[in-house]
């Protein structure tokens, strides 16, 4: 009884990486697609705020 629960435990842990690493995949996959358009995103918006005056 005692080793399925510690067999469970680990297989709980083992798909939660998995989760993990499936995420940061897909996160890695989106960024490289719409690598332009974030890149001009970020530009656009640091010129903005670099060109407005702070008071």
């Amino acid at each position: 009884m005692k080793k399925n629960a510690v067999l469970s435990l680990r297989s709980k842990k083992g798909m939660e990486l998995v989760q993990v690493g499936i995420l940061i995949a897909i996160a890695v996959g989106i960024g490289l697609i719409f690598k332009e358009q974030i890149g001009l995103f970020v530009n656009n918006t640091f010129s903005t705020l670099l060109g407005s005056s702070f008071n």
